[in-house]
């Protein structure tokens, strides 16, 4: 972590409470969960853990992940057995992502089908008398994701779904959204657990928009599945290829045309012409991005990229990362190592499943890796230039509320739109969907964990931004500036605006919620709404999304989604007699693991004074309010 790089969600942890056939024991609230990692919290007997062995083995006919439950049925590893069994994976915003591995808890064929079985007839009481049911599904290249889609697409077929079926090969993560929209779906399933390790899958669920879901389809989509778990599949082989036969007539393979759709919109709405005059290496980070890549390569004049071979082909094994995100340390070491070799000042990255995008260029004989926060900027600065003015009073562009405020600062002195949202592109994307309605348009949209959206799905889309960025190199190099003097030239109009990103890992998953509720919002206490001053700063604006409070509405309600089984504090602070300075931060409880989470971004005439505001805040925050050492969490910054 570190003060200039962002954190970067990669799990997600939550408690429920598992019973095969019926409701959960425990319900818990609505919220932005993605998938789980287990934390067991109840002791089970030797014979409730036995129980649910034999439920499984009832249910699985997979030889593998049978065998592994039998295995440890065997030799008696309860503990094992009770990690595995006893916590079921919890549908969420994002649907499904966990370990390939036998047990309720994992992704595996049983409980993608059960998930499956859950959301076709969830999606069927929620569609219109005069909506076709149809449903997209679409699969990357990781272990067991063509067999979790081909499970997919069989319950939907067994549905009624006509399917559009994004195979036999493997496709990038925007063509699912955009697929939905192109089909006009009632929805979609991307299987792919994105830049995660290697022995992780998920189950990526897509509404009929083309957005990942929200509140409250996700509470109701879990509800839909513990209602609908017994395995549509009578005895023997859960045989797909049956299936696929059985109903041929709805299933439609629909890879390459929708491939051919989606790049053509690539071209037609971000491509203005050809690029020449550089060259950049690519990396796909062993994943599916590089036929998408060719084709903007292509269709931007040809000879632009030189790949890296040993990621530009599809490896499930991820051989030569331990981590495949583009933004992890080490990441693009190799293709870093080949522009040296080549003399090339720039490499471009997509993540896994080409959702994301990064970028890292050498400048005067130093490689800078760029932050998801400067590339947002960046795409912002090119993209409103490239805006008639008149029209800007319609535009707007958003980021979520961890990401940079500098797109803000951009909107207040060139008069286009801008909002900020809750993290994560279902936010976001529904956002956009929002505002077009109501007659704006909405041409670029960012979070900070490399995630940039533009026209073409309502979606982090990957291939678009490579798309663009090289456009927006190649206009760099005929001003004679470097991506670094575009950044000094926006810091000095709309102020220096400089990260202080990081977390602590907490071992107790009470504990966040304890220090939200007694340690910080302690001010209650003597009938404040909200605290006044955090040490020296004063508090500018304060919203606590947990409770429903915002200092800077009128009402006080915020404008953003209150969750209140989760909790996030937004605050900007200032410092008496400074106008020019400001830093603002928000404190959440992760959704993805067991982490509390600070991002912070400080304001400031100079360089040097926003790094060390940010800092101070961090140094504030951490004595004041979170006291690593007592509560027995580990610092990362």
């Amino acid at each position: 972590m570190g003060c200039k790089s962002p954190s970067i969600p990669v799990a997600v942890c939550s408690l429920k409470q598992f019973s095969y056939f019926s409701p959960p024991i425990t319900t818990y609230p609505p919220s932005s969960l993605a998938f789980i990692y287990q934390f067991n919290f109840k002791v089970m007997s030797k014979e409730e853990i036995l129980t649910l062995a034999n439920k499984w083995l009832n249910v699985d006919v997979n030889s593998t992940t049978r065998s592994q439950i039998e295995k440890l049925v065997k030799d008696e590893d309860f503990n094992e057995l009770d990690k595995l069994l006893t916590n079921r994976i919890l549908f969420g915003t994002a649907g499904l992502r966990a370990k390939m591995e036998a047990g309720f808890s994992r992704m595996n064929d049983v409980t993608v089908l059960q998930a499956s079985q859950g959301l076709a007839e969830y999606i069927i009481e929620q569609r219109s008398t005069d909506e076709e049911l149809t449903f997209v599904v679409g699969f990357d290249h990781r272990h067991n994701s063509k067999r979790f889609a081909e499970l997919t697409a069989s319950v939907f077929l067994h549905k009624g779904f006509k399917v559009y079926f994004l195979g036999p090969d493997v496709v990038a993560t925007p063509l699912v959204p955009f697929s939905i929209d192109y089909y006009n779906a009632l929805g979609g399933v991307m299987v792919t657990a994105s830049h995660n390790p290697k022995q992780d899958n998920g189950y990526k669920v897509y509404w009929k928009n083309g957005c990942q879901i929200i509140p409250p389809h996700d509470s109701a989509i879990q509800k839909s599945i513990m209602a609908n778990l017994t395995p549509f599949f009578k005895d023997g082989e859960w045989n797909t290829e049956t299936i696929f036969k059985k109903f041929s007539s709805n299933l439609i393979y629909s890879r390459d045309e929708a491939i051919q759709h989606f790049t053509s919109t690539v071209d037609e709405k971000l491509i203005s012409g050809k690029v020449s005059g550089f060259k950049a290496v690519y990396t796909a980070m062993h994943g599916v991005g590089t036929q998408f890549a060719k084709h903007v390569d292509e269709k931007l004049g040809g000879g632009l990229l030189v790949y890296v071979a040993e990621q530009c082909t599809p490896d499930p094994e991820f051989p030569t990362v331990s981590f495949p995100n583009p933004e992890e340390k080490g990441a693009l070491t190799l293709a870093i190592s080949k522009a040296e070799s080549l003399d090339i000042p720039l490499v471009v990255a997509n993540d896994p499943d080409a959702d994301r995008f990064s970028a890292a260029v050498k400048v005067n004989g130093n490689w800078r890796q760029l932050t998801g926060n400067e590339i947002g900027f960046l795409f912002a600065d090119y993209i409103i230039s490239s805006i008639p003015k008149e029209t800007l009073d319609k535009v707007y562009l958003l980021d979520s509320t961890v990401s940079s405020q500098m797109i803000g600062s951009m909107a207040k002195k060139l008069g286009f739109h801008f909002q900020d949202t809750l993290t994560g592109f279902k936010w976001i994307g529904n956002k956009a969907i929002d505002l077009e309605k109501e007659g704006y348009t909405v041409p670029f949209a960012y979070e900070e964990a490399i995630g940039f959206m533009f026209s073409v799905a309502h979606d982090k889309d990957g291939i678009s931004a490579l798309s663009v960025f090289l456009q927006m190199y190649q206009s760099w190099l005929k001003q004679g500036k470097t991506a670094i003097d575009v950044l000094e030239d926006g810091f000095k109009k709309y102020g220096y605006f400089k990260e202080c990103n990081g977390y602590y890992i907490v071992p107790d998953l009470a504990t966040t919620p304890r220090i939200f509720n007694e340690t910080i919002r302690t001010y209650a206490a003597s009938g404040d709404a909200y605290p006044k001053k955090i040490g020296q700063f004063n508090v500018a604006s304060w919203r606590d999304l947990t409770i429903g409070f915002d200092s800077t509405t009128t009402d006080n309600k915020p404008l953003l989604p209150v969750d209140s089984s989760s909790q996030m504090i937004t605050c900007k602070l200032t410092l008496a007699g400074n106008d020019n300075e400001f830093v603002r931060f928000t404190a959440r409880g992760s959704g993805t693991e067991p982490k509390l989470k600070v991002y912070i971004e400080a304001s400031a005439e100079t360089e040097q004074r926003a790094i060390e505001l940010g800092k101070q805040v961090w140094d504030l925050l951490r004595d004041e309010w979170f006291y690593p050492e007592s509560n027995k969490m580990i610092e990362r910054v």
